[in-house]
């Protein structure tokens, strides 16, 4: 049913793909991140939600149509179908059934329940498309809780010495975790680009924190021992440096242990991701029960080695999927 080919992951009798990264007629997208929804497709069909975050993103007058979580659409025979993943709002796991067989494309996905995104739903299949972003044991987070009370710890810790306390999260389902998180604390400021995609939030009907949009390009003693959110583009600007008084930190599962190493510039860093850790990849797996595992973007070797050693057959899969969680290599 399904073929990896150079544009993207194929559905062969539904003729669509799935998060393609090349121009294609019907592209089923799982999530708004730009990795995996890219300008160019003639018609897009994803979770309702995602759809302003698309037309934010790619253009206001893209073709595209909305499904609820468990409705299902038949293309070309195919019976398609949009289940939770737990990554950012409206991210759908792709379920695909063609004369009895399922297969399941997760899309970028975690397990922890951050409190805005629809929970990860398991699906049974025959073939189960995964993703391995943190695919190696070292990475296992801490609950939700656990992660919020030591953003909570370090701003008190800023506001006693008068430090302004910046936070770097992607705009997209990181940032929107942090003000859940932070808003207690004081007034937050957001960049613009996170400021825009919290609309999406509020059009989905899902109520996020109140915050301020940060003018950076004006007097920047406005957010002088506040709270602020930032993309990982203004990470190395002067703009940064230029905050008054600013400790800054960065949010990603990356910082479990590479943060010292590849910023140690950084006053701070906290593992929070919207990927699985490895005991979601694991869960996830399992609960799909599937015969044929696929291993796509990340940790590919490592977990599907461990995959076929415990009796899962696993086979990894080149796709072009990027790495949202990681400051260098993004934008906003």
């Amino acid at each position: 049913m399904i073929r990896f080919t150079s544009k993207g992951i194929y559905c062969v009798p539904g003729k669509f793909y799935l998060d393609p990264w090349q121009p294609v007629d019907l592209a089923v997208i799982s999530h708004g991140h730009a990795d995996h929804a890219h300008v160019g497709m003639k018609k897009y069909l994803c979770h309702h939600f995602t759809v302003n975050i698309l037309r934010s993103r790619i253009g206001p007058d893209i073709q595209v149509q909305g499904l609820a979580y468990n409705e299902a659409i038949s293309i070309n025979g195919v019976r398609v179908s949009l289940h939770p993943a737990g990554h950012i709002i409206g991210s759908a796991q792709i379920r695909l059934e063609y004369k009895g067989k399922v297969v399941v494309f997760t899309g970028d996905y975690k397990i922890q329940d951050d409190g805005l995104s629809t929970p990860f739903e398991p699906i049974k299949c025959h073939e189960f498309i995964t993703e391995s972003t943190f695919g190696l044991p070292i990475y296992r987070w801490e609950s939700v809780a656990a992660q919020n009370e030591r953003l909570q710890t370090w701003i008190k810790t800023n506001q006693s010495n008068k430090k302004t306390s910046v936070f770097i999260g992607y705009s997209l389902g990181k940032s929107q975790r942090i003000l859940n998180a932070v808003h207690e604390m004081g007034p937050v400021y957001v960049h613009y680009s996170i400021a825009k995609l919290n609309e999406a939030y509020s059009l989905a009907g899902i109520k996020l924190p109140d915050y301020h949009i940060a003018d950076l390009k004006s007097d920047l003693k406005q957010l002088d021992n506040q709270i602020v959110l930032l993309p990982p583009a203004l990470l190395e600007s002067q703009l940064l440096q230029k905050i008054p008084h600013v400790a800054y930190a960065i949010c990603s599962g990356w910082m479990q242990i590479r943060g010292a190493r590849r910023w140690r510039s950084a006053d701070a860093g906290f593992a929070i991701s919207d990927h699985a850790d490895w005991t979601g990849l694991l869960q996830a797996v399992r609960g799909s029960a599937a015969e044929k595992v696929y291993v796509t973007h990340g940790q590919t070797a490592t977990f599907a080695k461990y995959l076929n050693e415990i009796g899962v057959e696993a086979e990894e899969v080149t796709t072009h999927y990027g790495d949202e969680e990681d400051p260098q290599t993004q934008t906003t």
